[in-house]
Parts: structure tokens; C-alpha cells; sequence
């Protein structure tokens, strides 16, 4: 991967070839090793390694991009001339921004050593650990781990340098009976792999497999809801998007107020809802700058349920003579102090949900979503998980679950099917709304 001094170099290389007055080269190099298992064996091993140089060029407001993964003298120059040539076909982009200037970037510290070098001896005996505990219960245990190592910059003609590096690892498991007729999930992401826990992951599968059998048939409709700390990453993965202000202005969100205006500053969530963006906490991974370049920062979007800023582009924020601020990456959701034993025996009646699949949006002005359950849902009875539940299928905005919530448990890394990841905490929510049963596994 890019060091920062080799990355510095390659950059100013490349820029001393570009003859446009406006040059942006974005550099990304990443490293994967990866370890898939299924029928309680080892299926597939990976070792991948990446590189992306990516040129903008742009004269007159009109912009051409082209990349390449050669960095010999004659592929860079080429790939500079590709650029230009392609912003001469272009059409004058209307809201182009003139380039950043130098920036001054926070210091992040999300790379961890071990993790950027881990192989096979630090990843196998986490799988060993499941597949020994699935076939000790007559089970079939799958599942996917993976780490990650990445090295990115973004520099421009105008001084603008910025890099970061970033590790990543992840590692769940799916156990089923052997008739395929029972299912539990478990996953767990970290940016160092020293916290992988690939027993305990086994344990909590194994259980909600063994627990789901013979699940029975409840009819659809609203019910309370435990959702455990993947399932609420699953369902507001995708909430950062809405607090674009140019959407919430334009009336294309729901943070568009009826007539004109936004809801800036309307308390529209449950009191015990506060929603930020932390690039500094070291549990998420992430890099210094947006990928406008800008430097990342802390900002606060809801503040006990009242929705305290807007997500500026640097095109709208000119526009509108504000500020620009990074995209709302780097998530959290605060929590409480219970975990999810607690909040389960607090709740008279309701489902427990692990987590969710097959999301999709079925209306993106009220973020509106739908999806199943899967991999364990159980019906709550005073307090106690009672009785396994076929699946069903949701149609709820993250929105309203926000607005329903009635406690929060203690927050958590999550990383669910859908992909995408935050801190979160487990929660109670009423009136979440299931639409039909779904009677797959």
C-alpha cells in the first residue's frame, strides 16, 4: 500500500503532467485477505491487493475523469491526457466548485498493525472455534471473515494534500440445522482484529438456531420491538443521506416541512434519540477527509429528538451562504447503560429481532423501507423470550422507529447483512410495522 510520502510523491508527479488549469487525483491502494467456510469446512481463501488512480481535470466549468492501476511514467501521462481529452466532450457542469486550497486535517488513528498483517494464523482459529462448536450440536456452520488494510489520498493543483489509512475486519457465521429448517446469525466487526471473538460469536448462532425450531405463525401487524444493536445499524444505515440540506429545501425529504422550509431545529424524534458523526472514535474506521476533501469533524444531527443540523455540499452550502460540512459518516447512535437481557425483560409483550435482509427503499421522500427478518425472531411474553416466530416481511422508515423508541440499551459496532456500519445500541420501539409472513427460512 501508499505510504504518505510515497502517495505525496506519486500525486505531485502526476499533477506536473496535467496542462489544465484545475487537476484533482484521487489515489486509493488496499489490501484484503479473506476466509470463506461453509458445510462446516473452509470453501475459500483470498489474498487481494488494489490500486486506483482516478484524474479529474477540468477547464472552463467542463470535466473529464479517467483512472488507471499503473503507476509507470508513461500510464500516469496517458491517463492525465485521457482525462483532459474527455473534459473537452463534456458539457460546462453549472454547480462545479473551484478547488480546494490547502486544508488542515485531523490526526486519526484507525490503522491497526496486526490487523493490516493478519493471515491465515490470526483468522482460522476463529473459524476452527465455530465450525467445532456447530458440529459438536449436529449443526452446519457458514460464514465469511475478512480484514482489511487501505491507503488513500486527494490532492489538487491548489496545495490540497490529505491522506489517511484505515483497517478493518469482520467475521460472522450462519448455523442451520442439517435439514436447513432452522437458522441463527452472529457477526462482529472491529478495526483490530485482536477483538474478533469467533467462540462467542459460535454461541450466540448456535443458540438462536437451536432456539428458532418449529417456529409458529403470528399474524402481521404493529408490534413492540426489541431490535438487537445489528438490526438498528441495518435500518439506519441510510438515514445520513436525509439530512442533505439541498434535499430537505428542495421538499424532497423527510426533513421537508409542508409549504416550504425545513424541520431544522423541530424536535421530530423521541426525546432519548442523539444521532453525531465521530471520525475521532476508534471503534469505526474512516478517513480524515470527505470526499469533497474536506476535513472531518464531530457534528451533532439530532440532539434529544430535536434535529439539530443539515448536511451542506460545498455547491448547495455557497448557495445558501452557509457553511459546508462532511458528509454524516462515522455514525452514532447514543445509548444507554442496559443490555439487551434487560431490555427484553422490560417489555410485557413483542418480537425480538437479531437483524434484517434484503432492505430496500420504497419511498425515498419518508424513507420508507422494506425487508425481512431472518436468522431468529422470538416472541417476548413478561419479560421472557417465549416462543420462535416465522419470518415476516417489514414495511417501517427508520424514521418512525426513531420516533417509537422507548429505550436504548448499551451501544455496540454493528455490521449487519446489509452492509454499512455504525455504533449502535439495542432498542425498544413500538408500532413497528410487520406487513406479511414470510415463511423462508
Amino acid at each position: 500500500m501508499f505510504t504518505r510520502e510515497e502517495a505525496q510523491k506519486l500525486a505531485g508527479k502526476i499533477l506536473s503532467y496535467s496542462t489544465f488549469p484545475e487537476c484533482t487525483v484521487s489515489l486509493a491502494s488496499s489490501e484484503e485477505v479473506s476466509v470463506r467456510f461453509a458445510n462446516n469446512g473452509i470453501t475459500t481463501s483470498g489474498f487481494t491487493v488494489e490500486r486506483t488512480i482516478a484524474i479529474s481535470s477540468t477547464r472552463d466549468g467542463k470535466t473529464g475523469t479517467s483512472s488507471t492501476t499503473q503507476i509507470d511514467e508513461d500510464s500516469l501521462r496517458a491517463v492525465v491526457k485521457r482525462s483532459e481529452e474527455l473534459a473537452g466532450l463534456a458539457l460546462p457542469n453549472p454547480e462545479h466548485m473551484p478547488p480546494l486550497g490547502k486544508q488542515d486535517y485531523p490526526a486519526l488513528d484507525k490503522f491497526d498493525e496486526a490487523t493490516a498483517r493478519a493471515g491465515a494464523p490470526a483468522m482460522a482459529p476463529h473459524v476452527r472455534a465455530i465450525i467445532e462448536a456447530a458440529q459438536g450440536q449436529k449443526l452446519v456452520a457458514a460464514g465469511f471473515f475478512q480484514r482489511a488494510a487501505t491507503a488513500s489520498a486527494l490532492a489538487n493543483k491548489n496545495g490540497l494534500f490529505a491522506f489517511g489509512r484505515e483497517t478493518d475486519s469482520r467475521l460472522s457465521t450462519t448455523v442451520r440445522t442439517a435439514d436447513g429448517s432452522s437458522s441463527g446469525w452472529a457477526g462482529q466487526p472491529a478495526v483490530s482484529i485482536s477483538e474478533m471473538q469467533g467462540a462467542a460469536l459460535a454461541e450466540t448462532a448456535i443458540a438462536k438456531c437451536l432456539r428458532w425450531r418449529k417456529p409458529v405463525r403470528l399474524e402481521p401487524g404493529k408490534y413492540t420491538v426489541v431490535l438487537e444493536a445489528n438490526a438498528v445499524g441495518d435500518l439506519l444505515r441510510m438515514l445520513g443521506f436525509s439530512f442533505s440540506a439541498r434535499n430537505a429545501e428542495e421538499g424532497q425529504s423527510f426533513l421537508s416541512k409542508k409549504g416550504g422550509g425545513t424541520h431544522l431545529g423541530d424536535k421530530l424524534f423521541s426525546e432519548i434519540v442523539t444521532l453525531r458523526t465521530d471520525p475521532f472514535d476508534r471503534r469505526l474506521p474512516g478517513l480524515p477527509y470527505s470526499g469533497e476533501g474536506l476535513p472531518g469533524r464531530r457534528i451533532t444531527w439530532i440532539d434529544k429528538g430535536v434535529v439539530q443540523n443539515l448536511f451542506y455540499d460545498r455547491y448547495w452550502a455557497a448557495k445558501a451562504g452557509k457553511e459546508p460540512t462532511p458528509f454524516p459518516a462515522s455514525a452514532v447512535l447514543e445509548g444507554g447503560e442496559a443490555g439487551l437481557e434487560e431490555l427484553i425483560g422490560a417489555t410485557e409483550r413483542g418480537l425480538l429481532v437479531t437483524h434484517f435482509w434484503y432492505i430496500r427503499v420504497v419511498n425515498p421522500q419518508t424513507l420508507q423501507l422494506t425487508g425481512l427478518t431472518r436468522d431468529g425472531l422470538f416472541l417476548i411474553e413478561k419479560g421472557k423470550v417465549t416462543t420462535p416466530v416465522m419470518n415476516f416481511r417489514f414495511n417501517e422508515s427508520p424514521v418512525r422507529l426513531l420516533q417509537n423508541a422507548q429505550k436504548l440499551g448499551r451501544v455496540v459496532r454493528t455490521r449487519g447483512f446489509e452492509g454499512g456500519t455504525m455504533l449502535a445500541p439495542p432498542m425498544v420501539a413500538s408500532e413497528f410495522t410487520f406487513s406479511s409472513v414470510s415463511d423462508a427460512v
